[in-house]
């Protein structure tokens, strides 16, 4: 007996570290979504995953957790293992959240890991048909007609298209009403069904429906043109001096998660990003790739949260 204890611990430990050094990753890896399926977050979580299972040679598969202004499958990443097998696809409310909701379940600086900035997306300002305007002075002017009448949708509380509907009611001096939805897709079937009036887009999800006619494009939001729509003008251009409102894409993981790991996930998925074949996807689909160094995107995400919370200060947001 006194043989088989050392032995059986020599056998257990030298096996516990054959598993801690596996290689990553060992299993499935989840991309968690913080929205319902069918937005552009969404969408580019479901373009990478493919690619980066076919990079790994283990499956990546996309978790749509929406609710909670993005922050419940936030916190369920911000939670897991800091292995790696559980990455967050960070959209631009986890730079604007923490300005609104005081109690967040989860620290955004502390509990994640940055990772890499995979896109930026400007964003469409859309109209349903019936809507009686064909650019943004028509448009403000007829929101002036009808104060509190005029609404828009958004993915929620919190998102970009949210935020620059707010920007928008600040720089023109009209009041449009803000109606938050569980995602993109219900945002944009109401749109399509002429529930709601209006909302600002990601090109990515929108541009199928702006080459059908079922929706009309009244401008963009980056400072310049978007090649995806080079015909269509900027806010910008229109009279809304300085108006810019980019959507964008990231990888986080948990706080914790082993640097090599970080690196790798990294690379896999800035090699992706940068592809000839899928950055000229993006671009047609109305996306910019970027593929940044985790360095760049710590740097962006300082920059977001500081230039959102002054746009929440200017439209008087102070909670959701």
């Amino acid at each position: 007996m006194r043989l088989i204890k050392p032995l059986f611990l020599i056998v257990f430990l030298s096996t516990s570290g054959w598993a801690a050094a596996q290689p990553y990753p060992s299993r499935t890896v989840r991309l968690i979504v913080p929205f319902a399926a069918g937005g552009s977050t969404d969408v580019i979580a479901r373009t990478i995953a493919p690619r980066l299972a076919e990079a790994w040679g283990q499956q990546v598969i996309v978790d749509n957790r929406p609710g909670g202004n993005t922050t419940i499958g936030t916190d369920l990443v911000a939670k897991a293992a800091p292995d790696g097998h559980t990455l967050l696809v960070t959209p631009a409310p986890f730079t604007v959240v923490p300005s609104v909701m005081k109690k967040l379940p989860y620290d955004p600086a502390k509990d994640f890991e940055p990772i890499t900035l995979i896109n930026t997306t400007p964003m469409g300002l859309v109209v349903h048909p019936g809507v009686p305007a064909k650019n943004v002075r028509e448009l403000v002017a007829l929101a002036k007609a009808r104060p509190g009448q005029m609404n828009f949708a958004s993915s929620g509380n919190g998102g970009v298209p949210h935020l620059s509907g707010e920007l928008l009611n600040a720089m023109a001096g009209v009041k449009m009403i803000h109606v938050p939805y569980k995602g993109n897709a219900p945002a944009l079937v109401d749109l399509i069904g002429g529930h709601v009036d209006m909302a600002f887009n990601g090109l990515t999800s929108v541009m199928p429906h702006i080459k059908s006619g079922r929706l009309r494009v009244i401008g963009v939001t980056s400072l310049g043109r978007t090649a995806a729509l080079p015909e269509v003008p900027t806010l910008d251009e229109q009279g809304l001096k300085g108006f810019q409102s980019v959507a964008w894409n990231g990888l986080t993981a948990p706080a914790r998660t082993p640097k090599d790991v970080i690196a790798k996930i990294a690379d896999s998925t800035v090699r992706i990003v940068k592809s000839p074949e899928l950055a000229e996807q993006l671009k047609r689909d109305g996306s910019d790739p970027v593929g940044s160094s985790t360095a760049e995107f710590v740097a962006h995400l300082r920059s977001e949260v500081e230039k959102w919370k002054k746009v929440l200060e200017r439209a008087g947001i102070t909670s959701f």
